[in-house]
């Protein structure tokens, strides 16, 4: 499997994975075809997930700048086609009570209100017709030892007492009679928003209003030579041009968005390099279950469900009643396919739920996301103000992403957004980048240890 760490190119034209999404999400949407002429545009945007494709929208629909994405494989081909499909009021790892620590009460209710916004983004969006089989709104945090629910409950008074969030505290008994009997489930907390959807079909919609707002999207045209040149006109300042090769046509754009996030090809571009840390996540689906399966399991919720462990958990039931159950993969693109991690999935699945001893799955894949030092997305630009990026969602960006897109669109339009860390502080560059793999392996095993005795 491709791996950012290692891989100068990310490919060109590969099919979806074998994943559930893929196989239920029917024909994709037309996209314009490969690139094959050479263009002179005001914006291109790189990659044809959530974050660039709503970043040409906002382009589009707000200030009139029809964008040109140039996508290496398939809209939605990376990370925006294969997470697991919630939509939740976060992004990023670092906590609330961390940021109000950090940077005080009112960057801190800033951010809250910009992951609000993203929600809200997301539902305007499929409002206007995307068909993504959106399921009933719920977000279940189960404690997974019972000294974790001490903290939980913490949690849900801070959000209330900051921002009147509705948070109910679930006992196990409450959990295992009303919403499912997870084993390993020892009490919970459950908000009343955030919900699943089919994360590729979600794409699918953001291109189809993209290119009805006159955006061209060009699938198959991997960006591989980027460089810069400099145009002089008598009596005028001169003006940097960036300059995209494609196989088959060359880009000449004003300004350029990088919108590859976990999907950035080592060595891309300095302004990001060494500035993420590309972590596989594992997911498996399996095969439906049976009415007796779910009774005996009282799986009566399809809210979207995560637990409290270092290395998480998450799963949720599917339309047609299988389980999707991820959590971390390889650490390595070479390793990826190994089933060792979808067998491990399994039989935690199982451990959750023992009336499930013989299911299977059906589905088994992966992918990366970005992980960023300090534990929270970035949306920057360099100094001539003619390169945007956002990276760094750490997993939790399938709604954030949008938002981070709709900003990006505000500054490449040169209108100011909020004054707000993650909108005005760079990506940190990793310490010892070369080791950043031995230190993922360090924090997997602390993990283990973590979530087993502590």
């Amino acid at each position: 499997m491709y791996d950012p760490l290692l891989d100068e190119s990310i490919g060109a034209n590969a099919p979806y994975p074998s994943s559930y999404w893929a196989d239920v999400a029917g024909t994709a949407p037309e996209d314009d075809g490969q690139l094959n002429k050479d263009i002179n545009v005001d914006v291109a945007i790189i990659g044809a997930g959530y974050t660039g494709l709503s970043t040409a929208l906002h382009l589009a629909r707000e200030y009139g700048i029809k964008a040109t994405v140039l996508e290496a494989n398939r809209t939605a081909w990376g990370a925006s086609g294969r997470n697991a499909g919630f939509i939740l009021k976060s992004s990023g790892r670092k906590s609330y009570a961390s940021m109000q620590s950090q940077w005080g009460e009112e960057v801190m209710r800033g951010i809250y209100k910009e992951m609000c916004a993203g929600v809200d983004t997301v539902k305007s969006l499929i409002s206007e017709g995307i068909n993504c089989d959106p399921q009933d709104s719920g977000y279940i945090r189960v404690a997974h030892k019972p000294s974790m629910l001490k903290g939980l409950i913490a949690t849900a008074a801070l959000q209330k007492k900051m921002f009147g969030y509705d948070v109910q505290i679930l006992t196990r008994e409450q959990l295992h009679q009303d919403y499912m009997a997870d084993n390993n489930a020892y009490g919970a907390i459950r908000y009343q928003d955030g919900f699943g959807i089919n994360p590729l079909k979600l794409a699918w919609g953001y291109q189809n209003l993209a290119r009805k707002a006159g955006v061209s999207i060009h699938c198959d045209s991997p960006v591989g030579l980027w460089r810069q040149e400099s145009s002089h006109h008598a009596g005028q300042q001169s003006q940097n041009r960036q300059v995209l090769h494609t196989p088959n046509g060359i880009v000449k754009a004003k300004k350029v968005v990088i919108a590859t996030n976990g999907y950035s090809a080592k060595n891309f571009h300095p302004l990001i390099q060494n500035k993420s840390l590309p972590v596989l996540s594992q997911i498996i689906v399996t095969e439906p279950l049976t009415a007796e399966q779910l009774t005996a399991c009282n799986f009566l919720t399809s809210n979207v469900i995560m637990d409290t462990r270092a290395l998480k958990y998450y799963y949720r039931k599917l339309p047609d009643n299988r389980i999707l159950f991820g959590g971390r993969g390889a650490i390595t693109g070479k390793n990826a396919a190994d089933p060792y991690y979808a067998n491990r999935l399994l039989t935690v699945l199982k451990t959750n739920f023992p009336a499930l001893a013989s299911v299977k799955y059906d589905y088994a894949w992966s992918g990366w996301l970005c992980m960023s030092l300090d534990d929270m997305p970035h949306i920057y630009q360099n100094e001539q103000q003619n390169i945007f990026y956002a990276m760094g969602y750490c997993g939790s960006g399938v709604s954030f992403s949008v938002q981070a897109g709709k900003r990006l669109a505000d500054k490449v339009a040169g209108i100011a957004v909020p004054n707000l860390p993650i909108y005005q502080t760079p990506l940190t560059t990793f310490p010892f980048a070369p080791l950043r793999r031995v230190g993922q392996w360090g924090y997997f095993q602390y993990g283990k240890v973590k979530d087993r005795w502590f």
